[in-house]
């Protein structure tokens, strides 16, 4: 097949190994191997089976109950803590494994100085931050460039030794030495630059329903493997993109990838399908994107159900809180519930989403003196909401750390291929059970 025309296809190249490299006599091999060329998404017609379109209807009306349940800043706080879960899932599934609480506070230190946690952990506490602020540039830029994609790749991972579209040959399992065993070999390196251009123009447009174009705007991505390294972190992002920039969901509160990474299998073979050979309304591109679209639907419907769980789970959690601050103060003499301004009800609210804090931090936070600040969070460690800690040397650091829990009780249920832990243990690394 020709690789010019808007045809997806192989194309047939050969490797050199490298003399110089020092590798030993399996890996110094070279040969013939194929790349894959992607046609074009913009333009690009939708040929799936049938079927397909009620699904995807059916997972947007679990999207807009699950979005009708709170008010904004609760789906504000949810989005905040799935971002928090999903950096934390990330990091894991790349080989690096900080705790929930070791994440919160470097992303506490971020504003002060703060101790006890590790180099991963602010690793993971920078991508959050990243990734909140480029949420939200992207979803509000009239249109999303490759220069914009470029730029949360390089913040993404400041200490990558190549920033940029990459300049050479990339692929997917097999040696680390040459792609002839490998599982997925992407476009050349001079195909980089116009597909992606051309993915973005899709991106920036609305030929598809939301969650169709999310699953496609992945899906190529991931084929176009744009980077060296970090594609899965950008790709993943991607996704929440789509999402909010077409007013599906109001903030990134979907843990849909987290989702595909637990049905690894699944998702595997969706991406495969999808990277079909021979013109986009044949055939092979029907039955492609049919089972790609039906593994991130079903993925969504999943992130959805796991979603409302822990919207659930919180509003419960804090439930219980003002049960136990009711009682603190009943005993106290004072009455039960503190005012709707109080800086105590105030960090109640906002604990899912700031789970460890300082006197300085609500004071930053809330716009409140440091006296009210520290006597808020003193009543509430009074009342058994919040732990004492000490972050630094003369600065008692507040730990919520139920929420700390959640997130790990999340991450080991959406580590679960059942998504329920009773009936089936994590298969990919997630954070220790919580310890009493």
């Amino acid at each position: 097949m020709k690789g010019n025309g808007p045809v997806a296809t192989s194309l047939a190249l050969r490797w050199e190994p490298d003399p110089g490299a020092g590798m030993g006599r399996r890996d110094h091999r070279g040969g013939p191997f194929n790349a894959y060329l992607p046609d074009p998404l913009a333009g690009r017609p939708l040929v799936a089976g049938p079927g397909l379109a009620s699904k995807a209807a059916e997972a947007e009306r679990a999207i807009h109950r699950l979005a009708a349940v709170g008010d904004a800043r609760s789906l504000e706080g949810i989005s905040r803590f799935l971002l928090r879960s999903e950096a934390i899932a990330s990091s894991m599934i790349e080989g690096i494994a900080p705790s929930p609480q070791q994440v919160a506070l470097a992303e506490l230190a971020q504003d002060e100085p703060v101790k006890g946690f590790s180099d991963q952990a602010r690793l993971v506490a920078n991508n959050i931050a990243v990734l909140r602020r480029a949420s939200r540039e992207l979803v509000e830029a009239d249109a999303v460039t490759v220069e914009d994609v470029v730029r949360l790749h390089t913040e993404l991972f400041p200490e990558e030794r190549h920033h940029g579209l990459r300049t050479v040959q990339n692929w997917i399992g097999g040696s680390n030495w040459h792609p002839l065993d490998a599982a997925h070999v992407p476009p050349p390196a001079d195909r980089v630059q116009p597909l992606m251009a051309d993915l973005l123009d899709y991106l920036n447009a609305s030929a598809h329903a939301p969650l169709v174009q999310a699953a496609f705007v992945h899906a190529q991505f991931e084929t176009i493997h744009p980077f060296t390294d970090g594609n899965g972190r950008v790709g993943r992002s991607l996704i929440h993109t789509v999402l909010t920039r077409r007013r599906l969901t109001p903030a990134a509160m979907l843990p849909i990838s987290m989702v595909l990474a637990t049905l690894k299998e699944a998702y595997t073979d969706g991406l495969t399908a999808y990277r079909y050979d021979g013109p986009p309304d044949g055939e092979a591109a029907r039955s492609g994107a049919t089972l790609w679209l039906d593994v991130f639907l079903d993925a969504t419907l999943v992130a959805v159900d796991q979603a409302g769980r822990l919207t659930t789970e919180i509003a419960e959690l804090k439930a219980e809180w003002a049960g136990r601050v009711a009682r603190h103060r009943s005993e106290l003499g004072r009455r039960e519930t503190p005012r709707s301004d109080s800086a105590t009800a105030r960090i109640l609210a906002i604990l899912p989403e700031v789970p460890v804090m300082t006197a300085r931090t609500a004071e930053r936070v809330l716009g409140v003196t440091y006296p009210a600040a520290r006597t808020a969070l003193e009543e509430l460690a009074g009342s058994g909401v919040l732990r004492r800690k000490s972050v630094e040397r003369g600065t008692t650091g507040y730990v919520a750390k139920e929420v700390l829990d959640l997130i790990s009780y999340a991450e080991r249920r959406l580590g679960s291929t059942s998504f329920d832990n009773r009936s089936s243990a994590p298969v990919r690394s997630v954070p220790a059970a919580p310890s009493a």
